[in-house]
């Protein structure tokens, strides 16, 4: 069944009104079954300090599988179960973490210096969420417990992408190599697994990794203690404190269309606090949730200031009062509490508080800057793409209304690859969305521009497949106009991206970052082709 609808979600012109669309308003309205969830508003709020993940360190160095001779840092991280206290006044929650750690060590990387990576399945033999054996991908044959990591936004070869189909079985590891080859920005790794995907990221396998380069370095931005990876997802939590997982009433079909916790995390804590100093802090923030979009903003009304997206910096600071993120996106902020000595903020996403920020009244001197003009980000012509494709995210319901399977361009996922674009060409994709949802759409292995949005009338293409605008096109948002890996397709809307397929030839994914939507057929493969052909 379909837990909520996104239907005022259809473009940027509220802001308050999308972020709305995406929230349960009452805890009850989550529920699949019996009211077992915990409400968490019983809590004490802001008990908790921030926890603030830890730096991955290297194992010692591997040989280099790209240049012989060459030695690369060598990391070795588990998947493992681990208790984790969520709050002071709950038990301990069961998870599945990378190195006992929720979210797992953030990694700290170089623009050009690559690393290997060995992830170990130490997972037990059985699940603790509900598997939907009738979802492709998770038939009754498949092993139970299964994994396969994803560096989302990173480019690859794609043996180390991390393809949804190349999991492995607890007692088993493998090992990927990411190059870093690219710019500065704020990647993020989680699990993959094809068919069990949301119920993996739901137990916990998530995790940050950062990529630096000179030029980040030289704009003296906030750094060190100043700098902190914000992590957000929402949970349901029964009254033991332990994880919620919704299901369907039909028990030999368990899955649902989407998820959405009364609780949210913020790096694995619920309703934490952080002591900051009267300065500038850098907050590196990922939506690591399965559905939910934020609708981010302060308590006092304060502004902030985005200096960075999915893929990087952007060419100038941007200016906010509210920052929409959707599942899978990322926004590097910068917040300025110089002016609130003494004072309480809270970061929100209505009708949430997530974050309590207590503001010393110490005098401190702040030597980083908030540079007006950061990084040139060229656009891309529309003229340099070699081939425009059109392609449809659809939602297929049953006869009583409830939506049973999600599909890109109305094919499945184990259908023959339509989508092979040439490497090192340029094509423009344009997302066509007649669904009440608004999807975010991300593209494995490349970065790509978002070029506009426009609305259209769904029925008329679905029966004479006639496009009609029904609005001008929209230019993406200021803080949207750099590059991304993840884009918010919008209801009744043609989302329009023009991408660079640079990197690495070979098979990746585009999927739906609604995790119970991609888990439920809406990812597709496509292969980027070396020899200079495509169809």
């Amino acid at each position: 069944m379909r837990l909520i609808s996104r239907r005022d979600f259809v473009g940027r012109s509220s802001l308050a009104a999308a972020a709305l669309a995406t929230q349960p308003l009452l805890s009850g309205e989550n529920k699949t079954g019996p009211a077992t969830e915990f409400d968490p508003n019983r809590l004490a709020k802001f008990v908790d300090r921030l926890p603030v993940p830890p730096v991955a360190r290297p194992a010692g160095s591997r040989p280099d599988p790209t240049a012989r001779g060459r030695e690369l840092p060598y990391y070795s991280v588990r998947m493992q179960p681990a208790e984790i206290q969520v709050h002071r006044d709950l038990a301990p929650t069961r998870f599945w973490t990378f190195d006992g750690l929720l979210p797992g060590p953030t990694f700290e990387t170089r623009s050009g210096e690559g690393i290997l990576v060995e992830w170990k399945n130490a997972l037990p033999a059985e699940h603790f969420l509900p598997i939907d054996h009738k979802i492709h991908g998770a038939e009754p044959d498949k092993p139970r417990v299964r994994a396969v990591v994803h560096l989302h936004g990173a480019k690859v070869p794609p043996e180390s992408d991390g393809y949804p189909e190349d999991w492995i079985v607890p007692g088993k590891s493998a090992i990927y190599h990411y190059p870093n080859q690219q710019d500065a920005a704020m990647l993020w790794y989680h699990d993959h697994a094809l068919g069990i995907n949301r119920l993996n990221v739901y137990a916990g396998l998530v995790g940050t990794f950062l990529v630096r380069d000179s030029l980040e370095d030289a704009l003296q931005l906030p750094r060190g203690e100043f700098e902190i990876p914000l992590v957000l997802f929402d949970r349901l939590f029964t009254r033991d404190a332990q994880l919620l997982y919704p299901v369907s009433r039909d028990p030999d079909s368990p899955w649902v269309s989407e998820v959405y916790g009364n609780a949210i995390l913020a790096n694995g804590k619920l309703f934490p606090y952080l002591d900051v100093a009267p300065r500038k802090y850098r907050f590196r923030i990922l939506n690591a949730s399965n559905g939910r979009f934020y609708n981010l903003s302060l308590s006092t009304g304060a502004e902030f200031h985005q200096t960075g997206t999915d893929q990087g910096l952007l060419a100038s600071t941007v200016p906010l009062k509210h920052l929409v993120v959707a599942p899978g996106e990322r926004a590097d902020l910068i917040v300025d509490f110089s002016g609130q000595r003494g004072e309480q903020i809270v970061l929100r996403s209505e009708p949430f508080e997530i974050l309590q920020f207590r503001v010393s009244n110490e005098r401190v001197r702040d030597e980083s800057l908030l540079p007006p003009s950061l990084k040139p980000v060229p656009r891309i012509a529309e003229a340099q793409a070699a081939r425009t494709r059109l392609l449809t995210l659809e939602e297929f319901d049953n006869s009583a209304g409830e939506p049973v399977v999600m599909l890109l361009n109305a094919v499945h996922w184990n259908m023959p690859i339509t989508e092979k674009p040439a490497l090192h060409s340029t094509e423009i994709w344009s997302l066509m969305n007649p669904s009440d949802d608004s999807h975010p759409i991300h593209l494995h292995g490349v970065r790509f521009q978002i070029l506009d949005r426009r609305r259209y009338e769904p029925w008329l293409y679905r029966k004479n497949k006639e496009i009609r605008y029904l609005s001008p096109p929209l230019a993406p948002d200021p803080n949207e106009a750099g590059w991304k890996d993840t884009v918010r397709a919008d209801s009744r809307m043609i989302t329009r991206i023009i991408v660079p397929f640079e990197g690495f030839a070979g098979r990746y994914v585009w999927h739906c970052h609604i995790l119970e939507h991609e888990d439920n057929e809406m990812m597709r493969p496509f292969e980027i082709v070396g020899d200079g052909s495509a169809p």
